[in-house]
Formats: structure tokens, C-alpha cells, sequence
């Protein structure tokens, strides 16, 4: 589902629609003033302060507190518009790119940046149904003549037409790997995965698995292959690369976790998810 740009300036043209819009998803629901217990009770927007007091007590309520713009001195607008551009933008946005879109400086932006991928961060649900695994080598930086320097395992799972999980692990072992799949993929699950060694004993744990062999060059039999999670991480390769040219181990995850949410959301619209988990406290 498609959100453009007309459609968010129409729903957000100032600062007030947007503290407006983060007090009704974060409070709009409230029976009663959770100071003076009135049923009921009315909040009024308090004049040149980013808070809303009951009409009956003057209780005050906070939107913004323990929120992604908690304390901040940038325009609520500015916040959104950055949102919508990470919701909208398939390869990812860099803080360089928020930087020249508004006018900020670029450690206010890379900031943000890191803030609105703390809302990606993945759900736990266990995947199930019929389940591809694979892992790959991400991050460092392209070094022309020099290789590649070191890069960190990702491992992921991806429902057929369902849900993908991806988080960074240890190592691509056994050890490592086996207790990853038992809490990210329910039992009785039918897995699709190459033939790394790790996986041979899945049956043991209680799933069915089927192999491919890549080192044969054989890469789909009938409906076995891996190729719907080998496409994600052709995604997120060729992101890294291009937008943000390397990414450290340290923060790796929270890029992976900002492209797992795309993924998860590709049929609804991405940026009015977004900003109401922008919405809640982190």
C-alpha cells in the first residue's frame, strides 16, 4: 500500500498536528485523568509547552517523555518528515541524506537516524509453516585492492509469504545457531536451508528438513530452495553498500532490524506504522 508524500504534508503540515497526532495514539484511549479520576476528563493543548492538562485538575500529561524525541530542540515536523523518508525509501536513508533534506547538522541526523531504527527493532513471534534458513557475512567497508576488512554473521529465517527474522550472531556453528533456530521457528516447522553442517540435526529437534546443494550448483529442486531469503540478503548487501558504504559490528543489528521491518510491512503502508510506534515509549 502506497503512502506519498501529498498524503503526509495533508496529515502533518506543522509541529502542533504532529504533538497532537503522538498525544491522541499515545493517550487518546483514556477513561479518565489518571491524577483526579474524573470519567471522562478533557485535556486542553498548554500554550507554548509540548503538553496537554485536564480541564478539570490541571494534571499534566507529557507526550513526547520517554519517546524517540524526548528532550529534543528539533521541529516535530522534521522528526516525521524523517520517518516518512525511512518508511519510503527501499535502500535505506544515511544521516548525510537527512542532513542535506533538513537542514540539520550531521551529528543531529545521524542521531536520528539511530533513533528511528530503535522503533524497527524486531517482534518475537516465532516463525512456521514452511520456513527457509541461511546466514550471510555483512558489514566493514569495500577496500579497492584490498579485500574486504572483517564482516559479521547474520543468520535469518523467512516464512514462505510470511515473516522474516534476521539478527547477528556469534558465529555460523552449531552451537551457535541451533538454539537461535529453536527460539525463532516453532517446532513441527518444515525448513528449506542449504547443506551447511549446522543444520544436520534439525530433525532431532523436532522439525522436518530439506536441503539444497549449493556446492553442486543445484539451487532449487521442485519447491525446495532458499532463494526468497538469499533475495533478502542481496537486498540488504546491496544497501549497505550503496547507501551507508559499511556498517560496524556494533550497530549492525539495528540495520538489519531496520530492513526485517520493511520487509514484514511490504504490503501495508510503512510510514503511518512507523510513526505510531514512534508514539510509544522506548
Amino acid at each position: 500500500m502506497r503512502y506519498t508524500k501529498k498524503q503526509f504534508e495533508a496529515e502533518y503540515p506543522n509541529d502542533d498536528t504532529c504533538l497532537e497526532a503522538i498525544f491522541q495514539n499515545r493517550f487518546g484511549d483514556l477513561e479518565a485523568c489518571p491524577k483526579c479520576g474524573v470519567a471522562g476528563a478533557t485535556f486542553h493543548r498548554v500554550k507554548k509547552r509540548q503538553c496537554y492538562a485536564c480541564a478539570h485538575c490541571a494534571y499534566q500529561l507529557h507526550p513526547l517523555a520517554d519517546t524517540i524525541f524526548r528532550k529534543t530542540t528539533t521541529p516535530l515536523k522534521d522528526w516525521f518528515y524523517a520517518i516518512y523518508l525511512f518508511s519510503v525509501a527501499k535502500n535505506g536513508v544515511s544521516a548525510k541524506e537527512l542532513e542535506r533534506h533538513l537542514g540539520v547538522t550531521y551529528k543531529t541526523a545521524w542521531r536520528m537516524a539511530k533513533q528511528i531504527r530503535l522503533l524497527m527493532a524486531q517482534e518475537s513471534e516465532q516463525l512456521s509453516g514452511t520456513v527457509e534458513i541461511d546466514e550471510a557475512w555483512m558489514g566493514g567497508r569495500n577496500a579497492k585492492k584490498r579485500g574486504y576488512e572483517k564482516k559479521t554473521p547474520v543468520f535469518g529465517a523467512v516464512e514462505r509469504g510470511g515473516r522474516l527474522s534476521a539478527q547477528k550472531v556469534r558465529t555460523t556453528g552449531s552451537r551457535v545457531l541451533l538454539p537461535v533456530i529453536e527460539e525463532k521457528i516453532a517446532k513441527g516447522t518444515h525448513i528449506h536451508s542449504d547443506e551447511w553442517g549446522a543444520y544436520r540435526t534439525l530433525p532431532k529437534l523436532g522439525y522436518s528438513h530439506t536441503t539444497v546443494h549449493h556446492r553442486s550448483l543445484e539451487y532449487v529442486r521442485g519447491d525446495v530452495h532458499t532463494n526468497t531469503i538469499e533475495g533478502f540478503w542481496g537486498q540488504i548487501k546491496r544497501s549497505i553498500s550503496g547507501t551507508y558504504h559499511g556498517v560496524s559490528p556494533k550497530y549492525l543489528q539495528s540495520y538489519v532490524d531496520e530492513f526485517v521491518f520493511r520487509y514484514n510491512l511490504r504490503d501495508v503502508a510503512v510510514c503511518p506504522a512507523l510513526l505510531e510506534r514512534a508514539t510509544k515509549p522506548v
